[in-house]
């Protein structure tokens, strides 16, 4: 039988894109750097709904931990190395350096959080457990698990997201794969991981 991990890296390696950016993932070489958010979700989501494989799929999001280098500036050099080095795929790159995170959330979101110490650490925070997944061509992090993943369902994380945030996401999902099973905000995971 095959475990969930397993189950992960049979998406991941049988996805025409993610399958790419593994194969190049050393060429990223970003610190503590990850493929995160929730493109293996809607890769999972396209395979099991018969749906081709880049149907709704915009970006890929791609973070990295330097304490060192917070500047904007930095982390647009790294993006646009990242854009370069896939540039024949069809889909956006986002790059996130997450340890500098905290100096621009409360200017976009009106809060103000703490640092974050890691990568890892930043997708206990992202808006929804099956977003808060993260791999590199040898490593998985799934700090809420993978039955939400593999179920498959979309389960609101309330850690920094409020519901109106989450009702934009879910109706954009809604739209690409009807047959999602989107639990509603009252389901949603709570961690005070700042208190």
């Amino acid at each position: 039988m095959e475990t969930g991990e397993a189950a992960v890296w049979r998406i991941a390696t049988g996805h025409p894109l993610i399958r790419v950016i593994l194969d190049r993932w050393p060429s990223v070489a970003l610190p503590d750097g990850w493929l995160s958010g929730s493109l293996l979700a809607q890769a999972h989501w396209n395979a099991i709904f018969g749906l081709p494989p880049l149907n709704g799929i915009a970006d890929a999001d791609i973070i990295y931990f330097d304490a060192d280098d917070l500047t904007e500036e930095g982390e647009a050099q790294h993006a646009a190395r990242v854009a370069a080095l896939f540039a024949d795929l069809p889909v956006r790159f986002d790059v996130k350096n997450e340890a500098r995170v905290h100096l621009w959330y409360p200017d976009h979101f009106g809060r103000v959080i703490p640092p974050y110490l890691s990568s890892r650490d930043a997708t206990e925070t992202f808006p929804t457990t099956v977003s808060a997944i993260a791999i590199t061509d040898r490593t998985l992090s799934a700090p809420f698990g993978l039955a939400d993943l593999l179920h498959p369902l979309v389960r609101p994380n309330a850690t920094l997201i409020d519901s109106g945030y989450y009702a934009k996401k879910a109706e954009r999902w809604r739209q690409y794969w009807p047959e999602l099973l989107i639990l509603p905000w009252a389901d949603a995971v709570h961690r005070d991981r700042w208190a």
